[in-house]
């Protein structure tokens, strides 16, 4: 029967009514409240109960009223359930009578529905399982590009670490300095590696060449490159703190307390054993590695989103240390870093022949990309100052920028040009589309107001303008210079050249004009 209906309710009631010896049709109200505690009761043996007291009148169930039982679920459509009625009540009493004794009791039926718990809750665990690996599977085609390439930098890492490890393991320096030295140079040759690779994504010509000309574009995500540059540095600062401990906190201390027999063969390498900690701090190997690690640790924070979109509010003057210009400051200290690594990598305690210092090796080809980049970059570059005509601000703070087109200026559909606003920043540049046609006198480019950058250049190009006002047709708001203020500017420049007597009515006139649209300074010229 379905639940909604009439014939339900009757029923609810009698189960009710028939475990409190009620014979009446009509209840009290204390009887009411008792009905109805039952009944919102959500507990499993509560909703049991009543159940049982429903389907049975004797506190027994037989197959028959089992059957009726599975009959009544057609009143809810299932009526594939109905058609096999005999065969599900049959199989349910097989289940809970195995004694054949005709009829079951509630605990049979509680034993039965809690297996039948166990049984839905191991279902819905195999299909959280698929459920993951359908997802897994959806990531994979989403991200696989992303994947490989991920894998095999993480696998070309591993694949150093351990074979460093290993030699080092077999060396006599082991015996000194055990597994800390092991740790160190494994750490170093990822560093190497990394130090070479975070340049790649940045050389931005070759990155668009290898993209679009070449068949390595459908298989390398070569539009997450500074994702990637962000990744490896992450990779920079864990393998800089491994290798870093692993000497200073564990090698180091080891060689200043070992005994004379076991420091014997490490004399060809560091000379007479140090006395104290200092000996390797003052050397080539100690002032080059903590010098790069400092301005590392400058860098990397200055470049984080946090500093670089001026997100954190720091007290005059280190407010100058946020924001677009110290992340590009910071970051030309690598110059000075890449010298330090070489250097760092020539005067090694423990490798003197030229072609095992590896640090160079790795290190020649990708600097030399990167330098070759950023001297295409200044001979192609073309930097024409422009004047802004007009500006216009969208719905959803977009920026309008109509630009005087320099002559000879040309450009396609769907090309883009890189902006510098050097009232906001002299360093920064931003790539926007060109909006305009190629046939137009102008140059336009849309730019949605976001970040700290946007926000001024709006400021800026706005400056000395009417506010935004609707139009009344388009909902478009519009910044453009009012004629007034251009008249006002032009009166002022005639006013400062009249000098004459002889000009004095003309003086005068210009002062008239200018109190027309700006009182004070009429009353301040009087």
């Amino acid at each position: 029967m379905d639940k909604n209906s009439k014939e339900f309710a009757v029923e609810l009631f009698d189960a009710l009514a028939r475990r409190r010896n009620i014979s009446s049709n009509s209840i009290t109200k204390d009887q009411l409240k008792d009905f109805w505690d039952e009944i919102s009761d959500q507990s499993f043996d509560s909703q049991l109960q009543t159940f049982f007291d429903m389907v049975d009148k004797d506190a027994r169930i037989t197959e028959e009223e089992v059957r009726e039982i599975i009959i009544s679920a057609s009143a809810n459509k299932l009526s594939n359930i109905q058609k096999q009625a005999d065969e599900y009540a049959r199989l349910i009493m097989e289940e809970a009578d195995p004694n054949e004794r005709g009829y079951i009791l509630i605990e049979n039926l509680e034993k039965l529905l809690s297996n039948v718990g166990r049984e839905k809750l191991k279902l819905t665990q195999d299909h959280v399982l698929k459920r993951w690996y359908r997802d897994f599977h959806y990531f994979l085609l989403d991200n696989w590009q992303r994947v490989w390439v991920m894998a095999l930098w993480i696998a070309v890492m591993v694949a150093l670490f351990a074979y460093k490890y290993m030699q080092y393991k077999n060396r006599a320096v082991f015996v000194v300095m055990g597994h800390c030295v092991c740790m160190a140079k494994g750490a170093a040759d990822t560093l190497k590696l990394n130090m070479a690779l975070i340049l790649l994504p940045v050389c931005r010509n070759t990155v668009t060449w290898l993209r679009n000309k070449t068949r390595l574009g459908a298989v390398v995500p070569f539009d997450d490159n500074l994702n990637f540059h962000k990744v490896v540095a992450l990779a920079i600062t864990i393998g800089v703190g491994i290798h870093g401990m692993s000497h200073l906190a564990c090698s180091f201390p080891q060689l200043l307390h070992a005994s004379r027999e076991k420091y014997e063969p490490m004399e060809p390498f560091f000379g007479d054993q140090p006395t104290s900690y200092w000996h390797f701090v003052k050397g080539w190997e100690g002032i080059t590695g903590i010098v790069m690690v400092v301005l590392m640790a400058i860098a990397f924070t200055l470049a984080s989103s946090s500093f670089r979109r001026n997100r954190v509010n720091l007290p005059k003057p280190l407010n100058k240390l946020t924001r677009f210009n110290a992340f590009w400051w910071s970051h030309l200290l690598f110059i000075i870093v890449y010298t330090l690594l070489i250097v760092h990598g020539i005067k090694l305690y423990l490798t003197h022949k030229w072609y095992e210092k590896t640090t160079w090796m790795y290190l020649v080809i990708p600097i030399t990309l990167y330098v070759g980049e950023r001297l295409i970059r200044v001979c192609q570059s073309n930097i024409k100052p422009v004047k802004i005509l007009t500006a216009a601000i969208y719905p959803g703070n977009v920026l309008t920028l109509h630009m005087s087109k320099p002559q000879g200026f040309k450009y396609k559909s769907g090309q883009y040009i890189f902006v510098n606003c050097e009232a906001v920043s002299r360093f920064e540049w931003y790539p926007f589309f060109i909006t305009s046609a190629p046939m137009d006198d102008y140059i336009s480019v849309h730019i949605r107001t976001l970040e700290y950058w946007t926000r001024q250049l709006r400021v800026v190009s706005t400056e000395g303008c009417q506010p935004p006002i609707p139009t009344g047709q388009s909902g478009l708001l519009r910044t453009g210079c009012l004629p007034e203020q251009v008249l006002f500017k032009l009166l002022n420049c005639i006013l400062s050249l009249v000098k004459d007597e002889m000009d004095k009515s003309l003086k005068i006139i210009c002062i008239v004009l200018i109190s027309i649209f700006k009182k004070d300074t009429f009353e301040s010229l009087l």
